[in-house]
């Protein structure tokens, strides 16, 4: 069973930037992909970044330029960086890893 703690998420200005962390267990993160999703209030859970086993990566338009999602294969963590945020990126962040969703973690912009 894969559990999955997410922090890092918070208040920030628009144009500010957060990291967010995604902490495995029972799953070492370097072998399988690992995704990140937000959902914001009354909405679908929408993917925003993926990493595969090898180390490929994909973004949604919405955040591509933006948002890196890495590996720290040592740590067994996966990042989330987000840059020039803005108040439409807040929601709630999850990371996915298979069947397993972590808790999520707040992330707010402010205007």
């Amino acid at each position: 069973q894969v559990q999955l703690v997410e922090s890092g998420g918070g208040l920030v200005q628009a144009g500010g930037s957060l990291r967010l962390s995604c902490a495995a267990s029972g799953s070492t993160l370097r072998l399988v992909a690992v995704g990140w999703y937000r959902q914001a209030p009354g909405k679908q859970r929408l993917l925003v970044a993926r990493i595969s086993s090898g180390g490929s990566t994909n973004y949604a338009d919405s955040v591509r330029g933006r948002f890196t999602i890495s590996r720290d294969n040592a740590k067994n963590i996966v990042y989330l960086q987000m840059n020039n945020l803005k108040p439409e990126d807040t929601a709630v962040y999850y990371c996915n890893v298979l069947l397993s969703w972590g808790q999520g973690t707040q992330v707010t912009v402010s205007s």
